[in-house]
């Protein structure tokens, strides 16, 4: 079913929408022939479908793939949650609200997805939040994942992937309360991130925070307090990675402040055969001056199984 497209928003007629039995609504959208391999992308913390830049999703299905991309829960158009979003303090110290939602809850939002277009698995590739998300499912349901991509992610152990004080410093700040502000705050923060080979894109972040902003039909910050605490709650999954057995690849930068590259070396260790890509000055960032060289490591991964 479609939800009403509201005025002005560039591509949401593409929206689709679902209606999990948990209760949660998602959005998402489909891109590429219907018999093509489907790919399942999974978004990070507070980034909706339209994270995943139109190269990106253009060189998957250039390339013969069925794309489906969603808004995790509390994020875009999909439904956001009715439980009171952690404090400052709480999530300072990761202690999480008795009632929030885990890695787990976001994972089955993916399996009632793919339930819901009738695909019986997909190769799954996740970006940060997202490659926890990924990672979840492969070990939860791996039946529904041929193959796992995990980009710049971690295993929630506190020993490694920590993000650096520089970039704590700057995600303090307190929300922005506007569509000017969100994107100020976007450019602020990607700048930080991207590394140090492949700055960004102003013209194209904004368009993309714009649009971010736009989508929106919650409080963007308790959303993404929530699935902070979605993080926190579910722990060090280091032994769950452990029991993988999709073939896995891990791609990180050198350069990321947010999600050190520890935590792409540890997740390599903990799945059983998975690949590690470290890609020279990358950040926490996919410009489009990487997605050829992305594209080509997850299309040639994806070759591997079929």
């Amino acid at each position: 079913m479609r939800s009403p497209v509201p005025r002005g928003l560039p591509g949401a007629d593409q929206d689709q929408f679902v209606e999990l039995p948990s209760g949660t609504r998602i959005c998402y959208r489909v891109d590429g022939p219907p018999d093509g391999p489907a790919v399942l992308l999974v978004s990070g913390l507070a980034e909706d479908i339209t994270s995943w830049s139109p190269a990106f999703v253009a060189g998957l299905v250039g390339r013969g793939m069925r794309v489906i991309r969603m808004d995790n829960r509390d994020c875009g158009r999909s439904s956001y949650a009715t439980t009171p979003p952690p404090g400052l303090l709480r999530q300072l110290t990761g202690r999480p609200r008795s009632d929030a939602y885990t890695l787990r809850d976001m994972a089955s939002d993916c399996d009632g997805l793919l339930d819901h277009l009738g695909v019986g698995s997909a190769h799954v590739i996740g970006r940060s939040m997202g490659g926890m998300i990924a990672q979840t499912l492969a070990s939860s349901w791996p039946n529904r994942v041929r193959t796992l991509t995990s980009i710049y992610s971690t295993t929630g152990s506190k020993d490694v992937g920590q993000p650096a004080l520089s970039t704590l410093l700057l995600l303090a700040s307190p929300p922005p309360r506007s569509r000017s502000g969100a994107v100020r705050a976007h450019l602020r923060i990607t700048r930080h991130l991207a590394g140090t080979g492949h700055r960004p894109d102003d013209d194209a972040e904004t368009a993309h925070a714009e649009s971010t902003w736009d989508r929106s039909v919650g409080d963007q910050s308790a959303g993404s307090a929530r699935q902070i605490q979605a993080i926190q709650a579910s722990g060090d999954r280091t032994d769950q990675l452990r029991t993988i057995t999709v073939p896995t690849l891990v791609i990180h930068g050198d350069r990321d402040l947010l999600v050190a590259p520890t935590g792409g070396k540890a997740t390599a260790a903990a799945i059983p055969g998975a690949r590690l890509v470290v890609v020279p000055g990358m950040g926490h960032h996919l410009p489009d001056s990487l997605v050829e060289e992305i594209i080509r490591e997850i299309t040639d991964h994806i070759a591997s199984v079929r």
